[in-house]
């Protein structure tokens, strides 16, 4: 009970010198791709994996089936192991929400 006096004392105190809102670590906005596909997807991802665009273009064919496709399907399409992780990976942070593929810069 003293412990959830003490903080709601303390915020009552310093609430209006606390700063609201989220913090931006950068002033610069990253440009993002607006549609996002399976070779945008993969250049984005880069080490080699670019590599794979044809094959899983043909069999998978859609990016939304890209992104809750297990490793076994990927290891019978012939990716290496080391893509595969790197695949699985990055659609997880995509389906978080974590990541995105940048869109290339524009030159002016």
């Amino acid at each position: 009970m003293a412990w959830r006096q003490i903080l709601f004392n303390s915020r009552a105190i310093l609430g209006p010198y606390l700063a609201t809102g989220s913090a931006r670590f950068s002033t610069k906005s990253n440009p993002y791709l607006v549609k996002v596909g399976i070779p945008e997807f993969l250049n984005g991802i880069g080490n080699g994996v670019e590599s794979h665009v044809a094959k899983l273009e043909a069999e998978i064919g859609d990016f939304q089936k890209l992104l809750v496709t297990r490793t076994l399907k990927l290891k019978k399409l012939g990716v290496p192991c080391k893509h595969r992780k790197l695949i699985l990976k990055y659609t997880h942070k995509y389906r978080l929400g974590l990541w995105r593929p940048l869109a290339p810069a524009i030159k002016s």
